[in-house]
């Protein structure tokens, strides 16, 4: 018997990288903004446990377009790398220093922020550039080291020049991909995949009013004012949210911060949320998250994919089938879990067991906030019932646990506009009842105008009629029959 260990070939592996990796291009920003606030994150946690001796002060990140020069620069004030390090981390395809780092420190704090998890997101950059170098300087009293590639398994590593901690990214952009050298490209891809990192992102510089300027007003001799202009300053373009609602505690927020967050979420979106969830769960897992209900209408397709999921506030994707139940897709929001398993270019969710656990948490969570807005607040909720039940509906059909959950906030409205639980129902229905015998039977119509004269009938018989009227209920229908059996409609 021969054992052995296989040998990888950088030189085969590395075409692999460029073209196959990642399914879009676009990707190498994340990842190396990713890297970025990891290195800032790690010089956090160093020094606030007294192992790094330096200042941490107020890091940021910076994205700099060089159009003439045909480069993109990454630039980070985070914990830097010695030539050793780069050895290890660069040289070594797929050794994750992110994993390393996690591994070292677990015991001194959980909650380090760290994104990384895997060790190939920096190889993304040559799927835009025929060249990269890589400049830093470690937090340690070392010389700067200087990395560079063109692409093929060769590099030069050599003393640099850099004065100042941290390390600055050098992507020389191919002939094929100049689309990355437009800066309003660069902005879109930002706000899109860094929207929310927990590190500032600096990109260009805009003009706003001076703060401390009071422009004065003056009068002539006619008595006319006139104000002279605001003074502007250049301030730094800090493009991105490091703070968002959803990493913070529910008692931290007022209920215009939900509102202002979802105009954040969506800009488009002129219509209010009816109300939020917020998610917060430390155990079995991590996830956090707010989820909204806006107001929807009877179309079971149209109102997808608008919620995001993040990992670690990094932007992963907005299809979360398979993360929240179907029948929730049709509302809005952020969900962030650090656990959610993803294939090695965080692009794609792996189905496990701890996906199923994510999506009954979640289900359960949003059962338990309708049935304490329904108790707390019966009335509104009544209001709001024509805006929600086509998800609460198509929940009862399709998740069992929530339909389990649904009596205690599912209503059921008659013609004459009162609302009713199920229970409420089958008690008021067995109370009018003259033959005890008899199985209880309600009425039911979708349509109070061309059906009114089927429902004064029916009233005049002294049955209750219910207005039923989403495009499901049919199927809703048939199911409380089968399972309840208490009452036919």
């Amino acid at each position: 018997m021969t054992k052995g260990n296989i040998n990888v070939s950088v030189e085969n592996i590395f075409p692999l990288i460029k073209k196959f990796l990642y399914s879009d291009h676009e990707i190498f920003l994340r990842e190396l903004i990713s890297n970025a606030t990891d290195a800032t994150l790690k010089l956090k946690h160093i020094t606030s446990i007294g192992e790094a001796k330096v200042e941490y002060g107020n890091p940021i990140i910076e994205v700099k377009v060089d159009k003439k020069g045909k480069k993109l620069h990454i630039i980070d004030q985070g914990i830097g790398m010695t030539a050793d390090e780069v050895e290890k981390y660069i040289n070594e395809i797929a050794f994750s220093g992110a994993e390393e780092f996690l591994e070292k420190y677990k015991d001194s704090d959980k909650d380090s922020g760290i994104i990384g998890h895997f060790g190939l997101g920096f190889y993304s950059s040559f799927m835009v550039a025929k060249k990269v170098e890589i400049l830093t300087k470690s937090y340690k009293d070392e010389p700067a080291a200087h990395w560079t590639c063109d692409g093929s398994p060769e590099f030069t590593l050599k003393e640099g020049k850099k004065k100042d901690r941290g390390t600055e990214i050098i992507l020389h952009i191919a002939k094929d991909e100049k689309a990355f050298l437009e800066e309003s490209k660069i902005r879109e891809l930002l706000l899109k995949y860094n929207n929310f990192m927990p590190i500032p992102i600096k990109f260009g510089t805009k003009e706003i009013n001076d703060p401390d300027h009071e422009p004065k007003t003056t009068k002539d001799k006619d008595g006319k004012e006139t104000t002279e202009p605001h003074r502007q300053i250049t301030v730094d373009d800090i493009i991105n949210n490091p703070n968002p609602a959803w990493t913070k505690q529910p008692t931290e927020l007022k209920d215009e911060d939900y509102k202002a967050f979802y105009r954040e979420l969506y800009p488009m979106q002129f219509e209010e949320p009816l109300f939020n969830i917020h998610l917060n769960v430390d155990y079995p897992f991590n996830l956090t998250g707010i989820l909204y209900f806006p107001k929807l209408t009877n179309d079971l397709n149209i109102q997808k994919d608008k919620i995001q999921l993040f990992q670690n506030q990094v932007f992963v994707t907005d299809n979360v089938e398979g993360i929240v139940p179907e029948f929730l897709t049709m509302l809005r929001g952020v969900i962030d879990s650090p656990d959610i398993p993803l294939n090695v270019s965080r692009s794609y969710l792996q189905a496990d067991g701890a996906v199923k656990k994510i999506s009954s948490y979640i289900t359960r969570k949003v059962a338990d906030k309708l049935k304490s807005l329904f108790k707390n607040n019966r009335e509104d909720f009544e209001k709001k019932w024509n805006d929600i039940k086509i998800v609460i509906e198509y929940g009862m059909l399709s998740e069992e646990k929530f339909f389990e959950k649904s009596d205690a906030f599912a209503l059921y409205p008659s013609v004459d506009g009162k609302y009713y639980t199920y229970d409420e129902l089958y008690n008021k229905i067995k109370a009018n009842q003259t033959d005890k015998d008899d199985k209880l039977v309600i009425l039911y119509a979708s349509d109070k105008d061309e059906q009114h004269s089927y429902i004064d009938a029916a009233k005049a018989k002294g049955y209750e009629v219910l207005l039923l009227d989403s495009p499901i209920v049919s199927h809703l229908i048939q199911k409380l029959e089968t399972t309840k059996e208490k009452i036919t409609f």
